[in-house]
């Protein structure tokens, strides 16, 4: 190999300086093994281990698989794959090869399938075999077929059986740190899914600010990331984190359950545990019955929705653990503000990263005091080029050097910010500005709450009052006088004109694949 990437450029690309030709795959891939970790363990599953020397090889032959297959500099390719060794694979590999590779959501149906392989305009498509049903439904219903069409195991002609014969030395193809390098969809929590077009630099971005300087990732560390590597934050927490030190990820390739997530931490003994409000509340919940051993953990993050300050409480209490929450997005690949190992409050999602700027603006766009919530625009490294083949939605999101968020925010005197909700989700209930958020983690308080979703509904007088749409805890029975002492407990402990006029209770509240709660079809149910 001899394009490795030496230790004086490696210092640059850390002060986020980038080589001419710079391919990210050289730092994530090739570089481990010009540094003695050929032999290392880099992933862990239930079906075995690779090392990094493995892990090269594979990526290598698929890069030379892809091209034998007559894909192209900057053609895409579709990932319908779960979290395996085979995600690493096809993904290093694609970007090796100059391929622009998509992880999708492998929880869509045929119809989101159909509409990114049209969208994307994709030239090839690789898919575990589990997914077959909804991929190959949707390729029924596209008129124009990406050019290959393969699942990763199964039979003689899949990637698996393909790659064994293939060689295991590929020169990354040279690229820039602004190239395009590869694609996420967004989880659609305001509609339909929108790709965000990533650049080379933003892997190293969000490893090095977020998983280097803030969250203090070493070379020793086990990750393992109950969110899946398919959206922005398991892909950074299961995979490019882990690559970036030299650490070691674990995968899950089935549904994160409470139970599953304590049998793989018992199991392979992780360091940093990856979760998402919804699980870490219902892990709570199995901890009554059970008693996982979880003392090779050192810290807990989570993301995708915010945490309630009751869940950071009652998790610390039951197993002694801090969970770091913060806020990221798929535009921005990762976390831009979050709470730090000895610098963390309860509620709040803590402050900048590293790299990172942040403005709270009004109506007009006007810089807001602290104290005042307004919408939320960041800026920093990682930042998404443009949503793809989708100008207008570019241009309301992608503000120049400012990244719109859709959340509403205050930032306290020193620099904490707290959630108030999406921005289109904020109620004007009396005429005062009420966030969602606030009223949740109020209910979630009560011991009859398991999970909580508040919106706003127009009342027969047309004025807007929040109702609560509330999965119960297990046990619990939805009775006039659980909705009685609802009521009371929120008069009890908010503003008067807070409370929800309604409760309904639901075995479970529509969410992204990230565990945000999609409280845009909660407000259209009859």
């Amino acid at each position: 190999m001899d394009r490795l990437v030496t230790e004086d450029r490696l210092g640059a690309i850390r002060d986020l300086v980038f080589p001419p030709g710079f391919n990210v795959a050289t730092v994530f891939i090739d570089r481990h093994l010009a540094e003695g970790r050929a032999d290392k363990v880099a992933v862990r599953t239930t079906a075995g281990d690779t090392t990094y020397g493995e892990l090269a090889a594979g990526v290598n032959r698929c890069a030379h698989l892809l091209v034998s297959l007559g894909l192209a500099r900057g053609d895409r390719i579709l990932m319908v794959i779960k979290d395996t060794v085979d995600f690493f694979h096809v993904f290093w590999g694609a970007i090796k090869a100059g391929i622009v590779p998509v992880p999708l959501n492998t929880l869509l149906r045929a119809k989101d399938f159909a509409y990114m392989i049209e969208n994307s305009e994709c030239a090839a498509l690789v898919y575990s075999p589990e997914f077959a049903g909804e991929v190959e439904a949707a390729l029924g219903l596209v008129d124009r077929q990406p050019g290959v069409v393969m699942r990763t195991e199964g039979d003689a002609d899949t990637l698996s059986a393909r790659l064994a014969d293939l060689p295991d030395v590929f020169d990354a193809v040279p690229a820039s740190a602004e190239d395009d390098c590869f694609w996420l969809y967004s989880s659609g929590s305001t509609g339909s899914p929108k790709g965000a077009v990533h650049r080379h630099r933003d892997l190293v971005a969000t490893s090095e600010l977020y998983g280097v300087r803030t969250l203090g990732i070493r070379t020793d560390d086990v990750f393992f990331s109950a969110a899946k590597l398919f959206f922005a934050y398991g892909l950074g927490n299961g995979m490019s984190f882990p690559l970036w030190v030299g650490g070691t990820a674990v995968l899950l390739d089935t549904r994160p359950t409470p139970e599953s997530t304590f049998a793989t931490v018992e199991r392979f003994k992780p360091t940093l545990y990856f979760g998402v409000p919804t699980l870490y509340a219902a892990q709570l919940q199995a901890l009554d019955q059970a008693t996982p051993d979880l003392s090779s953990i050192r810290l807990c993050v989570s993301a995708g929705e915010a945490l309630p300050a009751d869940i950071f409480r009652r998790w610390r209490e039951r197993t002694g653990l801090v969970i770091l929450d913060g806020i990221g997005s798929t535009e921005a690949l990762h976390i831009f503000i979050s709470n730090r190992a000895g610098e963390h409050r309860p509620g709040s999602t803590g402050r900048l990263v590293e790299g990172y700027d942040a403005i709270i603006v009004d109506e007009s766009g006007a810089a807001l005091p602290a104290g005042e919530p307004g919408r939320l625009l960041i800026s920093g490294p990682s930042t998404a080029r443009c949503y793809w083949r989708n100008p207008e939605k570019t241009a309301a999101t992608m503000m120049g050097a400012w990244l719109n968020t859709g959340d509403t925010y205050q930032r306290d005197a020193e620099g904490f910010f707290y959630y108030c909700g999406r921005s289109d989700d904020m109620l004007k209930v009396g005429g005062i500005w009420c966030s969602p958020f606030e009223i949740e983690a109020t209910l979630i308080e009560h011991p009859g709450v398991l999970e909580v979703a508040v919106v706003g509904r127009v009342d027969p007088e047309g004025l807007v009052k929040p109702e609560a749409w509330i999965v119960l805890a297990d046990g619990v029975r939805p009775t006039e006088s659980l909705v009685e002492d609802l009521t009371r407990h929120c008069k009890s402990r908010l503003a008067p004109y807070k409370f929800p006029r309604e409760f309904h209770f639901v075995d479970e509240l529509p969410k992204t694949a990230t565990g945000k709660i999609q409280r845009f079809r909660l407000r259209i149910e009859e």
